[in-house]
């Protein structure tokens, strides 16, 4: 499946031109916040369903690395940050210097690529933040669900976590305030990323769709690195998943 932003252009090109120009550094970008806020919250959620901690973890949709490393380190088994960008993970192996993880190319659209990571790491675990969202369509948000599907095999288990309709309204909200959008988001609209809206019911029915069962679900805080105009820190609303086969 090609998968193409707002401007008709593939999806990998607007990522690569985001990393590309993208500051490196803790928080410089949008939803590059501290594990702390992040990836620990998740990980306590997704630890009680973790059968089997020592299968592979992929981090699908890894970005810069933060959050990989942070799992990469509280994880037995090995840690595998996975994106569409090349220019991303050009800047997560260079904030890697133990080498903490590996990092790889895969589009999840593409489902021969997510076979033959399966094929290489076997059964693996998922953790997935934020990334459904940015899928741009209904019917690619449904092969992404089959890519975490393949993933896991019967095995695996997956933690998801996206922005909940609410964000999409107190985003807008910012983006229309008298200030503009938020510094943050500049770059990410300059290059066409321009985030969906995913209704709360349909988030689990895509992962119905690829043949996974909802084992427990929630709400939880997004935490960002952007403040609003009066200087407080714009945490966005949440859904948390965890899927699997049984």
């Amino acid at each position: 499946m090609s998968v193409t932003d707002g401007n008709g252009r593939p999806y990998k090109d607007a990522w690569d031109g985001f990393w590309r120009e993208a500051p490196a550094g803790p928080g410089a970008v949008f939803w590059d916040a501290d594990p702390a806020h992040t990836a620990a919250p998740h990980l306590d959620l997704f630890r009680p369903y973790l059968t089997e901690p020592g299968l592979p973890l992929v981090d699908l949709g890894c970005g810069n690395g933060t959050q990989t490393r942070f799992l990469a380190a509280r994880l037995p088994g090995p840690v595998v940050g996975v994106d569409v960008s090349a220019a991303a993970l050009e800047q997560a192996r260079a904030q890697d210097a133990d080498g903490a993880a590996r990092y790889r190319v895969l589009d999840a659209a593409d489902g021969g690529a997510a076979a033959g990571l399966h094929a290489e790491l076997g059964e693996s675990n998922v953790y997935m933040r934020g990334v459904l969202h940015q899928t741009p369509s209904p019917e690619a948000r449904d092969v992404l669900a089959g890519t975490i599907a393949t993933l896991l095999g019967d095995r695996g288990r997956a933690f998801v976590v996206e922005p909940a309709e609410a964000a999409a309204r107190t985003l807008g909200t910012l983006m229309q305030g008298p200030s503009g959008p938020p510094g943050k988001l500049l770059p990410v609209l300059k290059h066409g990323i321009v985030p969906g809206t995913v209704a709360d019911a349909a988030v689990p029915e895509h992962f119905r769709t690829a043949g996974l069962r909802v084992l427990a679900s929630g709400e939880l805080p997004l935490a960002t690195t952007e403040t609003g105009p009066d200087g407080t820190p714009i945490v966005l609303p949440s859904l948390w998943l965890v899927v699997g086969r049984g």
